[in-house]
């Protein structure tokens, strides 16, 4: 939903509410409020919304993804996880449910659960570039460096200038002591301008020739 000038907005609220003057259960009216008050920063407010439309609608997946991001703004990764949890049993096939799941499982060093959400994410949209980012993040937390590496390797063909992702395509060579192609990576995410960590660097002087 977007809206191109305040008075749109205001436009949008004074509809919705007439929705629910009309009907007061009404759970679109009450998601769409929700969603406002959302991109407003009033997560308070629209956290009370969303759940109101949950219990007025039922099927209202989006709405438990939308507390998922409320509550990851606020930092409560177990809210988070739950939300997204109750999004995907409602929409079994939700990848970005299960992306958002596995993000919120790898942030509580949960890691074989994020690379089963994130394999479930990726299974049902293959372009999700995030997923793949935290996918490939999860295996080198397992010690998985040929699956890391793989991994970001796919992730870059689809987003061939996202830094970050020469900077963990770097991180996983190094690890597995391929320290050419680690500096090559690594200086292909500064020259994106990604910022890299200077212990890092310092730890890939050595090997430069």
């Amino acid at each position: 939903m977007s809206m191109k000038n305040p008075k749109d907005i205001d436009t949008f609220i004074q509809e919705q509410r007439q929705r629910l003057k009309d009907k007061p259960e009404c759970a679109s009216a009450l998601y769409n409020l929700g969603v406002v008050a959302m991109n407003q920063g009033k997560f308070d407010e629209a956290i009370k919304l969303f759940e109101e439309s949950i219990t007025e609608g039922g099927r209202m997946f989006e709405a438990f993804v939308n507390l998922g991001y409320i509550y990851f703004k606020k930092g409560d990764m177990e809210k988070v996880m739950k939300a997204n949890l109750r999004a995907i049993e409602i929409e079994p096939r939700y990848a970005r449910g299960y992306a958002n799941l596995g993000f919120a499982y790898l942030q509580m060093g949960k890691t074989d659960e994020a690379i089963e959400a994130l394999e479930k994410a990726l299974e049902f949209n293959p372009e999700i570039v995030q997923a793949m980012c935290n996918l490939a993040n999860a295996y080198l937390q397992r010690g998985d460096t040929d699956k890391a590496i793989e991994t970001n390797k796919k992730m870059l063909e689809l987003a061939p200038d996202f830094s970050l992702g020469y900077n963990n395509l770097a991180n996983a060579y190094f690890m597995k002591g391929e320290f050419d192609e680690a500096i090559k990576n690594c200086d292909k995410a500064v020259d994106l301008g990604f910022q890299v960590h200077s212990e890092f660097l310092r730890l890939l002087e050595p090997h430069r020739k």
